[in-house]
């Protein structure tokens, strides 16, 4: 027999269901008032209807408060006349937790109890200087058979998935959205015509955005499942940053609201905001977020001081023209440069050349064109412009000497990356050569061109272990990340300006156009290690011409000389003594050191005491 439930009206302050010790409160604009209200279940086919009224009104919103002790297993929905509807500002929903199924007919609202253990004290916070991100979509990275995990495409995958984050070297994960939203779609396939389902497997459209997915949850409950998993992540010093994308027909008003949810009962450490029209400026003066890493794409710039040091830049530019660079383009030495040292004084900058959409960094070694004919699209999704280079052969090769180059340029392309002043970020699988079959827009492949496949071969493992030295070696040189640019000049009148340019003669950069060869030199007296000992000097010497190439390697402080640390060639550099002359004089200088570079390679050096000394 049902319970005679008693109800009252208030004037609402704010938007959301909100619930109390014996009670809950219903705050919602999504209805009209005549003849609507909300349908309480208790999971035991017992449902309560409770009318909304003019008397608990403020402006558009109702007020409505159930004095009902509700539990994980009740569900609402909101009704006008005969329709019956979800609750989209609803912080759990159900019905959905099921991946890949039509559940548009099954959802439910469910009750945030928030009831949840966190840790105790703060959890480790990184600035964009020491910051490494690494990028994933919760499903795809554990769905994969090689993963090895025992609960795959769940948050709990990732929480397994731990202690190899950690072993990688990276402090920060990008979650692609993993608030809830229905992958279950359909479409008309431009051939047969007939309606096909997909499902978009990514999340970028409008969502449930207060609720964790719970198709991610596995057997758990959503909330606990996702606060899990960040207090895992946390427990290890990582910091947890989430995708939110929010397309023009979403309430920009909502968007503060949402951001601060998720800080305050998620304890997310950041955001990666797409969309037109985000109030950027609103969510960078928050008081509530301004420890909260708030990140945008490089189209929704704009140059106001930000007021807290929390915003950070992705930057597109950094990846078309680095892989131009490294593909061999002409005219590109000097832009490269540019993005090598450029760190905005403002904000934090976060470059990367691979993402979940365009080519994997394998891809971009591996295919000249896209391969997207399974999206069903006749090819005509995704981007054109990919900037990549198949290293003579389209696709899959066995050939040693195909294999051999594109593992030197992905190398390259880390070496390009990770040695790069800003925040670096890897998208997951591209450590060790992950592969989307040459698939430039994979949203929709719940399947292996969609899923990370893990290393089970030696040029994987051979990627990897290179991955995780570099940014071991990034890490120990604070001389590769610092806070501030660096200037192009002995600003600390020590004798050697903080960074310069090189070439067959040291500090004679050739950045004419048909150039692709430059050596870097950093000056170690320019940072500091955590133990108040200076840095090494280091120097990087990149040769992304086809042919072999010569450069000097710049004279060091004389107890100190230059000792190689890596090559991306599997051939040993030359370093030999060459004379010199000197620009302003016909006596030759003392001798210098020249470093000889195989084609299309990077060789990295730091300064080391003499063995005279």
């Amino acid at each position: 027999m049902k319970q005679s439930i008693r109800t009252a009206y208030f004037s609402p302050k704010q938007k959301g269901t909100i619930v109390e010790a014996k009670s809950v409160s219903f705050n919602t604009g999504q209805v009209s008032g005549k003849d609507s209200g909300v349908i309480i279940y208790d999971g035991n086919n017992n449902s309560y209807r409770f009318p909304f009224s003019e008397r608990g009104k403020r402006g558009c919103l109702y007020g409505l408060k159930v004095y009902l002790e509700v539990t994980e297993k009740h569900t609402y929905l909101f009704y006008q006349g005969n329709e019956t509807f979800v609750d989209k500002d609803a912080r759990i929903i159900h019905g959905n937790d099921v991946w890949g199924q039509d559940s548009h007919d099954k959802l439910r609202a469910g009750f945030y109890l928030d009831d949840f253990e966190w840790e105790k004290g703060a959890h480790d916070s990184h600035s964009y200087s020491n910051t490494v991100i690494y990028g994933l979509n919760v499903r795809a990275f554990t769905m994969h058979r090689s993963s090895q995990v025992k609960k795959k495409g769940t948050f709990a995958g990732v929480c397994e998935k731990t202690p190899y984050l950690c072993d990688l070297g990276i402090t920060a994960l990008l979650l692609m959205p993993a608030y809830d939203f229905n992958e279950y779609e359909t479409i008309i396939d431009k051939k047969s015509g007939n309606e096909i389902v997909r499902l978009n497997c990514w999340g970028f459209k409008e969502s449930f955005y207060y609720a964790p997915k719970s198709s991610f949850a596995g057997d758990e409950r959503p909330d606990f499942a996702f606060k899990s998993m960040v207090k895992t992540l946390h427990q290890n010093g990582l910091e947890v940053y989430m995708y939110f994308y929010f397309p023009p027909e979403f309430n920009r008003a909502d968007i503060l609201d949402i951001l601060r949810f998720w800080v305050i009962e998620y304890h997310l450490d950041g955001f990666h905001l797409l969309g037109i029209d985000i109030p950027l400026k609103l969510i960078t003066q928050d008081e509530v977020l301004s420890g909260t890493k708030i990140i945008y794409n490089e189209y929704a710039y704009w140059e106001e001081k930000p007021r807290y040091k929390n915003t950070g830049v992705f930057r597109d530019h950094f990846k078309t023209e680095v892989r131009r660079f490294l593909k061999g383009d002409e005219d590109k030495t000097n832009a490269f440069l540019y993005h090598h040292r450029n760190l905005p004084a403002n904000r934090g900058s976060i470059n990367y050349l691979a993402n979940y959409d365009g080519f994997s960094l394998y891809d971009m070694t591996a295919y000249d064109q896209k391969r997207n004919e399974p999206n069903l699209e006749a090819n005509h999704d995704g981007t054109n412009y990919n900037y990549s280079w198949n290293c003579g052969v389209e696709g899959p090769s066995r050939k040693k000497s195909i294999v051999a180059l594109r593992t030197k340029q992905l190398k390259n392309a880390l070496s390009l990356l990770l040695l790069s002043q800003g925040t670096p970020f890897i998208f997951s699988g591209d450590e060790f050569g992950n592969t989307r079959n040459g698939n430039n827009n994979a949203y929709c492949h719940d399947n292996e061109t969609g899923w990370v496949k893990w290393p089970a071969n030696i040029f994987g493992r051979e990627l990897l272990s290179f991955t995780k030295e570099l940014i071991s070696f990034r890490k120990k040189h604070p001389l590769l990340h610092l806070p501030a640019e660096l200037k192009l000049l002995d600003w600390k009148r020590c004798g050697f300006p903080d960074i310069s340019y090189h070439g067959e003669e040291a500090f004679r950069p050739d950045l004419n156009p048909y150039s692709r060869t430059v050596g870097i030199k950093l000056c170690g007296l320019y940072a500091e290690r955590e133990n108040k000992q200076k840095d090494d000097f280091i120097f990087i010497a990149i040769n992304m011409h086809w042919q072999i190439k010569s450069l000097a390697l710049p004279n060091l402080p004389k107890d100190l000389s230059w000792c190689l640390v890596y090559s991306t060639d599997e051939r040993e550099p030359k370093i030999k003594l060459s004379e010199t002359v000197t620009s302003n004089s016909n006596k030759l200088s003392t001798k210098s050191e020249n470093i000889v570079m195989g084609e299309r390679s990077i060789c990295v050096l730091i300064s080391a005491p003499s063995l005279n000394t």
